[in-house]
């Protein structure tokens, strides 16, 4: 079993719509949209969904006013600034302290130190993961709360759900979707993984920004592959990029143009392949064509299904 991983240095690039298409392309694969913070491969693939979980990365603690004495000890000991002196009354004090939700970072300092067990410390709902089927295969995915934290351990459930139903399935690939930048959420996409795609695009802040993932899939110890996307914008610079990347072990596995079909494509809600077999079409066969045989994919991942142009 494979996992491929697509990344990018920032949104925007085309990760997800490369993705999409090579989940249209592919045979024996899970999918996988491990972009928690701001997931949108299911505008495109529309999964049916067959289960849903809440997902709990931290805990929370909320006073319990009917036990709070307004004893004060859990403002004086926060060093978040979670806990003012506003809440409502109670049993025992006809006004109490209350801790903010979005401040409250999970440590259970005030918990553990509260003589009158006043503070509840349970497991926080930080957002939901979903195990789906789409007409490329299984998929799951997961949508992190507003302003909810723990992404990167969501980022790790969400995988290791993938890599679970592959294994019961027998399918030879896991094609995640991973999310922008190089922060933890990316970090947790790609450690252990088998191959990665570089999505970047022919900007000076693209290229920085592929300079940046290559450090850490080379931290890693990963095989990364580069795809230049909207290569024609900037000629010279999608030709320095490659440049570079072969100076520093990338693979270069392909360019694609820009092309307002895409657009299109996603309006339909349709990957691009699935739209059209010339052009930018084309490009990402072959960009697919590229990564199978650098990757070394099983046959059953190669013989993609038959993509035809409405």
């Amino acid at each position: 079993m494979t996992e491929l991983i697509v990344i990018s240095g920032k949104g925007g690039t085309g990760k997800t719509s490369i993705v999409a298409s090579f989940a249209a392309l592919a045979g024996s694969m899970a999918l996988a949209d491990c972009d928690v913070d701001a997931a949108n491969l299911h505008l495109v693939v529309n999964p049916s969904v067959l289960r849903r979980e809440a997902f709990s990365g931290g805990y929370l603690a909320t006073v319990l006013a009917d036990k709070c004495t307004a004893c004060g000890k859990c403002e004086e000991l926060c060093r978040f600034d979670a806990v003012s002196f506003d809440g409502p009354s109670g049993e025992m004090a006809d006004k109490t302290y209350r801790i903010d939700p979005i401040a409250c970072e999970g440590c259970g300092v005030c918990a553990y130190f509260c003589e009158h067990d006043a503070i509840d410390f349970s497991l926080a709902v930080n957002g939901q993961w979903f195990v789906s089927d789409t007409r490329y295969g299984p998929m799951v995915h997961a949508r992190l709360g507003v302003g909810e934290s723990n992404s990167g351990k969501l980022v790790s459930l969400v995988r290791s759900q993938a890599k679970k139903i592959a294994e019961q399935q027998g399918l030879d690939l896991i094609l995640v979707d991973g999310p922008p930048g190089i922060g933890c959420p990316v970090i947790a996409s790609v450690t252990g993984a088998d191959v990665v795609l570089v999505v970047a695009e022919p900007s000076l802040s693209g290229f920085h920004d592929l300079k940046r993932a290559a450090d850490l899939t080379r931290h890693f110890g990963i095989k990364t592959l580069l795809c230049v996307n909207k290569w024609d914008l900037n000629e010279d610079l999608a030709a320095a990029m490659e440049q570079w990347a072969l100076r520093h072990s990338l693979q270069v596995a392909g360019r694609v143009r820009y092309d307002s079909a895409v657009t299109k494509a996603q309006v339909r809600r349709r990957p691009m392949v699935e739209c059209s077999t010339t052009g930018v079409g084309k490009d990402i066969v072959d960009l697919w064509i590229a990564v199978c045989t650098a990757a070394e994919l099983p046959r059953s991942v190669v013989d993609r299904k038959a993509v035809t142009a409405p």
